[in-house]
């Protein structure tokens, strides 16, 4: 089979140039390296990133890469982990919303860690993070597998992979195999984000990534993998349940997929972004919290499926399940006035009487707001007094959304926040200006040395 999506993903590939990307992907790009440097850095002392530093210390490389924070370089794999355990951590980088939502910028971790242990300088990183966000996209644009029982982050094993070998300049017959191999062991379950969520929700693309980056260097070294991966009888479209139809045809001129993605404005799962707008604009409304009878949240489908369904939603028990559940996540942003890393504190989600509050929280389905998803990523919220009188906001394109998108300014804001407390103000300028000259740097290495924490 000539034409199978390996073949035409690989031909892809391999005709990326840093010359045909758009001054807007460019600066997109940019924006996402910011956005996911702020997000790893603040997360340096959560409990996943110090596991994973942890034992990524444990091995090195002659040709690593550094883990963020540090100046230990492991090999790039074990890096493209650790530090996308990091980048997804506070559920706070970017989104993009389709048939399969995802997290593209969790392709900035194995796309650095393999620039900087090749030496490949900052325009062929950014070549390879906007080759990455298309495949990814794309991907999701041709079918949801997550109804299915596999996760999203199955995708990310074929974007992390083609972002690699397009790195590693391999050729088109081993950047093939760099795919047939990522997607034979790469498909993963959807437990991760079932019931009452743990560590891996925020863990499992970095696990993608790894094994993608692995299955890139396999490859260059002449490992073959089994074809045709996607369409062959016991291949990725038989196993998942999914067919993948004309995807192979989208692959055409530059990459620009970037430009659809959002960027999380609250540190929380992307479908409840417009809730928390809401919820804190009618709290301005309101003198006495105590007057709230009741709260119902009408969401679109997505919303309700993936984050306002299960039981666990109305009392977490961890941060992972907090920071996916819309009833809470609305009920707080309610209750304290922001949405920041205090509310997703086990002091803060676990306290009894948010629970009680949220007896009296409902979720319902919206057919209208369905219809309009993903194009709109809507919620109503209304807010019922205790005198009888109802308040209601309704949002479709929060704050950072692509049709909303936060300024630069913004942004960097949003990157203070999370990293002025440990490196203050004037270092964490020095890693701005460096990132938005990153297509004038010749390696990475000074980015890495810039983020070592103390």
């Amino acid at each position: 089979m000539k034409t199978t999506l390996a073949h035409q993903l690989a031909d892809y590939t391999c005709a990326q140039r840093f010359e045909d990307l758009s001054k807007e992907v460019v600066h997109e790009v940019k924006r996402r390296v910011i956005d996911s440097l702020g997000c790893a850095l603040g997360a340096w002392k959560e409990e996943p990133f110090l596991i994973a530093r942890k034992l990524a210390a444990d091995f090195s490389a002659k040709h690593g890469s550094t883990i963020f924070g540090t100046d230990h370089k492991a090999p790039p794999d074990w890096a493209a982990f650790a530090n996308g355990c990091a980048i997804r951590y506070f559920d706070f980088n970017d989104t993009y919303l389709s048939k399969e939502p995802a997290h593209p910028s969790d392709n900035i971790s194995p796309a650095l860690a393999v620039a900087e242990s090749i030496g490949a300088g900052g325009r062929e990183l950014i070549t390879a993070i906007a080759l990455a966000y298309e495949v990814q996209c794309r991907l999701c644009d041709a079918a949801s597998i997550r109804a299915r029982g596999w996760d999203h982050v199955t995708y990310g094993t074929f974007s992390t992979a083609l972002a690699a070998a397009y790195l590693m300049k391999l050729d088109p017959a081993k950047t093939r195999h760099a795919v047939n191999i990522a997607g034979v062991a790469g498909a993963a379950m959807r437990q991760a984000r079932a019931g009452e969520l743990s560590h891996w929700k925020g863990v499992a693309f970095a696990t993608a990534a790894r094994h993608g980056v692995f299955a890139a260097l396999l490859a260059r070294e002449g490992m073959t993998g089994p074809a045709p991966i996607f369409e062959g009888e016991m291949g990725f479209e038989k196993q998942l349940g999914v067919s993948l139809g004309n995807v192979g045809e989208k692959f055409r001129g530059a990459p620009a997929m970037i430009l659809k993605t959002s960027i999380k404005y609250w540190p929380a799962e992307y479908h409840s972004q417009s809730a928390i707008e809401a919820a804190l604009f009618l709290r301005e409304q309101i003198d006495n919290l105590s007057q709230i009878a009741s709260v119902v949240i009408e969401s679109h489908d997505a919303a309700v499926d993936i984050i306002g369904s299960e039981p666990e939603k109305w009392k977490p028990e961890t941060r992972e399940t907090a920071d996916h559940s819309l009833p809470y996540i609305t009920a707080i942003a309610l209750i304290d006035g922001e949405v920041t890393d205090a509310q997703f504190q086990p002091r803060r989600f676990a306290d009894p009487s948010i629970w009680k509050f949220l007896e009296n929280v409902r979720v319902e389905r919206n057919g209208e707001l369905t219809a309009l998803y993903p194009q709109a990523v809507a919620n109503i919220v209304h807010v019922t007094l205790k005198n009888g009188r109802t308040l209601t906001k309704r949002v479709d394109y929060p704050l950072g959304n692509a049709k909303n998108p936060v300024s630069d300014v913004e942004l960097e804001g949003k990157f203070l926040r999370l990293v002025r407390p440990a490196l203050g103000r004037d270092h964490c300028a020095k890693i701005l200006e460096h990132i938005w000259a990153l297509d004038q740097q010749h390696s990475v290495q000074n980015l890495m040395k810039l983020l070592r924490m103390p």
